[in-house]
């Protein structure tokens, strides 16, 4: 402006600065989401299946498959339907320790197990002797690797306090792709934040955005002929409602069976 002193233009240009710095973080906040935040802490009960070598939790009701090829580990569970929630459970994260027991381990060492698994009622069992996953019992039943961590596994059954708490994983929301030229199905995993979701859709390079169904657990599915063109998902958490999108995930000549890395992940 006319008349205006060197000092006061300076004054202004850094006023502006000021202001598109502080824009530039609220749009990067707008974009990131809320951030999924611990639950306080609550009274269950753990199991183990399988042995040591885990190998009875591999596959399961969230179809994640080897667990040890898709990034998961041994530090899983299965959860009572409760918790579950129709497959809508599936990824959660909790951190676990054995409490008031004593097969608890000294000092209740804390574990962080993903659910990858359901632990099915058995109506044949009462409640409190063997039926440990009847609704409306919230209960774990884990990888015994992941139990003996907790506590001496020799007791079978332990009471423990669990909470929800944010995804440990590394890097973006990874898409298993199956199906065929009119079919196509992608299994979610590697998903941070509440772990958890909603729902998906699929986006072609010649289409519009495709809403995908549940198939189980963690797989959704869409009927469409995707084939030769590159493909990018948005994704709905379960739990915080947070949307984000992944971009080009997989490129035109994208295979079934491979799995394809996003850029993106909840927090």
């Amino acid at each position: 402006m006319q008349g205006e002193t060197k000092e006061e233009m300076a004054s202004s240009s850094s006023s502006l600065l000021c202001n598109l710095g502080l824009l530039v973080l609220a749009m990067a906040i707008a974009r990131a989401g809320p951030v999924f935040r611990p639950t306080p802490w609550s009274m269950a009960h753990a199991t183990f299946y399988g042995d040591e070598s885990a190998s009875e939790t591999m596959g399961g009701a969230c179809g994640y498959g080897n667990l040890f090829s898709t990034g998961y580990g041994t530090n899983t569970a299965a959860l009572s339907s409760v918790l579950f929630k129709d497959g809508f459970g599936c990824g959660s994260c909790y951190q676990i320790r054995c409490s008031g027991a004593s097969a608890c381990y000294r000092g209740s060492p804390i574990i962080t197990v993903t659910a990858t698994n359901l632990c099915p009622p058995n109506w044949a069992q009462p409640s409190d002797n063997g039926g440990w996953c009847n609704p409306p019992r919230v209960h774990f039943d884990m990888s015994k690797p992941a139990f003996m961590k907790i506590a001496d596994w020799h007791a079978g059954i332990v009471p423990v306090m669990y909470r929800r708490v944010p995804c440990p994983v590394r890097g973006g929301i990874r898409f298993l792709l199956q199906g065929n030229g009119y079919w196509l199905l992608a299994f979610v995993m590697n998903v941070g934040g509440g772990g958890d979701v909603a729902r998906v859709w699929v986006k072609g390079s010649n289409t519009g955005w495709i809403s995908m169904s549940q198939n189980w657990g963690a797989s959704y599915q869409a009927f469409s002929s995707l084939g030769g063109q590159s493909l990018s998902f948005k994704i709905m958490s379960y739990t915080t409602r947070n949307t984000i999108i992944a971009s080009d995930v997989a490129p035109s000549n994208w295979n079934v069976g491979l799995t394809y890395e996003a850029t993106v992940n909840f927090h």
